[in-house]
């Protein structure tokens, strides 16, 4: 398959660069040359082939993309919620796989290590995560429990200085790459705890999922424990409950927020070049209303989600942000880069199905983005529960 050229220009139509600090934009920056450099031109093959691009793991530590808000000490950047997820947007921009990657390194792994971890469990393992040297995955859903984890059936029981853990994960992403999984799972009193489960750990095994449409180029597998011993130093001693794997969510939402926008952005920017270029009835697409109006729309919706999210990056930053609100920034951005992808699609014609642009490819990326850390369904719930205070969950 014949490389492609990056050709990417942001949309800002509302300026919203002006929003942005000097530092917040030389860090984007260095993540979108990053991606036209070494993710734009491979992508596409390794999406078709179904592969991880394994490179790109000690690649994104270097550039500081994993636990970009984890303090330096410990190997993170130390940076803001709005650099964070400037990171997240460029490199979903890219592809959703590599985000994910980012992803689940930085919010479902570091930072539950950060938060609940003890200091010996910080010092050995969060260095490691931040330079890409070790790759984690995060371990919740269950083969029979995604959207409600509180009936997991994976649990450990005691076993003197160590525990035995039994059970299972599925759709875990990094999980057949990963060195280190944070594995949430019931004790004997079925309080959810969290684990630190290392490779090579007998019993502990993560197939491969095979048969993606979406993520091709992210690896997803399965956790899986057989009377797996964990030493009891390897439990997260600060955290029980369901707090601690939702509390990771929110921060991981967050930065799909921003994420999947890059990911709407790259399908507008696409479908604008395209119909610039492409001629039909002896003038450019773009002269045509009815494709006029679908870009119109798509930089109407961009321009929303840049300012939401930018609202919601000051609030993170100000501990004021609540989970209802990342909720709904999450499937705001969601449902905005699926139908912007579709219409991108529609707007290349046949050539939208071709790797030759990235549009289908964003497009069944966005299928699995608006499924996972919550569908999109829920997310609805969670803000309906959250303006009514009744519960429809139950």
């Amino acid at each position: 398959m014949a490389v492609r050229t990056d050709l990417f220009t942001s949309p800002d139509y509302f300026l919203t660069d002006e929003l942005f600090t000097e530092e917040q934009k030389l860090i984007r920056d260095a993540v979108r040359a990053y991606v036209k450099k070494e993710i734009s031109p491979i992508i596409e093959e390794y999406a078709q082939r179904s592969a991880f691009p394994r490179q790109i793991v000690p690649q994104m530590g270097a550039l500081g993309c994993f636990g970009p808000t984890i303090p330096l000490e410990y190997g993170g950047g130390g940076l803001d919620h709005i650099s964070y997820g400037l990171m997240m947007q460029e490199l979903e921009r890219g592809d959703s796989g590599v985000r994910s990657t980012a992803s689940v390194q930085g919010s479902l792994v570091m930072y539950p290590i950060f938060e609940f971890g003890s200091e010996e469990q910080r010092k050995k393992y969060l260095p490691l995560l931040a330079a890409g040297e070790w790759l984690g995955c995060f371990g919740l859903t269950e083969p029979d429990h995604g959207s409600d984890p509180a009936s997991m059936t994976t649990a450990f029981k005691d076993a003197g200085d160590h525990v035995v853990l039994n059970g299972a994960k599925m759709w875990i992403s990094n999980a057949p790459e990963a060195q280190l999984a944070v594995v949430w799972a019931k004790d004997e009193n079925e309080e959810i705890r969290g684990l630190l489960v290392e490779r090579g750990m007998e019993g502990f095994s993560t197939p491969l999922t095979h048969g993606k449409w979406s993520l091709r180029a992210s690896c997803t597998g399965e956790l899986v424990f057989d009377n797996v011993k964990v030493p009891k130093q390897n439990i997260l001693p600060n955290v029980k409950g369901l707090k601690g794997p939702l509390s990771c969510l929110t921060k991981a939402r967050y930065g799909i927020s921003w994420g999947a926008l890059g990911a709407a952005m790259d399908c507008y920017d696409t479908a604008l070049r395209y119909s610039l270029e492409r001629t039909q009835f002896g003038r450019p697409i773009a002269g045509f209303q009815l494709q006029q109006k679908k870009l119109a729309e798509m930089i109407t919706e961009i321009t929303k989600a840049q300012l939401l999210n930018w609202r919601l990056g000051k609030l993170m930053d100000e501990h004021k942000a609540t989970p209802q609100q990342v909720s709904m920034a999450k499937r705001n951005a969601c449902e905005i880069a699926a139908d912007i992808a579709r219409e991108a699609r529609q707007m290349l014609g046949a050539m939208g199905i071709t790797g030759e642009y990235p549009v289908m490819r964003h497009m069944m990326n966005i299928e699995s983005v608006i499924t996972y850390e919550g569908t999109h369904d829920i997310h609805l719930l969670i803000t309906g529960m959250d303006i009514t205070g009744v519960n429809a969950f139950k």
